[in-house]
């Protein structure tokens, strides 16, 4: 058990950096203390505040007059915002995890590589559509290292695509795919997102499809549940609810993500999801320094 916490801050106070911030207040191994953005009045800044949290409104230029007020930086900005502050964080010593598609640090699934990536100074969540995904294609591809080709199809309530979600499409579109074709070694993968204005609103949904000849579908779906099971532990709304079905030469999978409903309504589950794995490489890091310092 830690007996202290270790010192994290937000960039970006929006509606991912908000979640994020009440998602750490209940942590065992976090405490926030600097959320900072650009606006004292948005409804961000104003829970912060509400919590005995300090706020700021002079975004990194904060954390770059006060190196020590925390070791952990979240940016929740956007992916052209975080180019110009990873090299700022870099030589300040911080450990950054990066809620934006920037596509600079390495790429962090926390139930596929979650013991590399807390070794980096710089990690990137990928996106939404990528944490949802790149698991189930990780999965697939261990019984069958042969496909090339990964499809993945992410439907999202047009509610919970935010600002930040719309203006950065194409690096989301670019971060998945890459991410795909890391992780799962294939030659192309395609990503998609679909914003539906149903109302209702729907929770998000994540289809990964490619084509195998002849799947082992025993080991596909035994590996599919075992990584569905991993994720669970830290996104609790993720439910597979197509197994591996092969069809005409297809293989899909489905699965469903609710959030937490913590800042965020339970139906945007594209926002929960980056933000539970955040948070999960945030409280490894924490209890790595803590293990570390105790030698």
């Amino acid at each position: 058990m830690m007996n202290k916490k270790i010192n994290v801050g937000i960039i970006g106070t929006g509606n991912i950096g908000t979640d994020l911030l009440i998602k750490i207040q209940r942590s065992k191994y976090l405490k926030c203390t600097i959320f900072a953005g650009r606006n004292l009045a948005s409804s961000g800044m104003s829970i912060a505040a509400s919590m005995g949290v300090r706020v700021s409104d002079e975004g990194i230029d904060v954390m770059i007059r006060e190196p020590d007020i925390c070791d952990i930086v979240f940016d929740a900005t956007s992916a052209k915002s975080h180019l110009i502050h990873a090299p700022i964080l870099e030589r300040l010593e911080k450990f950054v995890i990066d809620m934006t598609p920037a596509k600079i640090g390495i790429l962090c699934v926390p139930a596929v590589n979650l013991k590399e990536a807390v070794k980096s100074k710089n990690v990137n969540m990928i996106t939404c559509g990528g944490q949802a995904s790149i698991p189930i294609a990780y999965a697939i591809s261990q019984v069958h290292p042969e496909i090339e080709y990964i499809e993945s199809v992410s439907t999202i309530s047009s509610r919970s695509a935010g600002p930040a979600t719309r203006i950065n499409i194409d690096e989301y579109i670019e971060a998945t795919e890459k991410g795909l074709m890391i992780f799962s070694e294939v030659k192309e993968a395609k990503a998609m997102i679909n914003l539906n204005p149903a109302n209702p609103a729907i929770d998000m949904q994540t289809t990964v499809m490619t084509e195998i000849e002849n799947p082992n579908i025993e080991r596909i779906t035994e590996e599919v549940n075992k990584m569905v099971s991993n994720i669970q532990q830290y996104v609790p709304g993720y439910k597979l609810i197509v197994s591996p079905t092969f069809d005409n030469c297809r293989l899909l999978v489905t699965v469903r993500v609710q959030g937490l409903g913590d800042y965020l309504p339970k139906f945007a589950g594209n926002l929960d999801i980056i933000n539970c794995a955040a948070i999960e490489v945030a409280e490894r890091f924490a209890q790595n320094k803590f293990n570390k310092d105790k030698q």
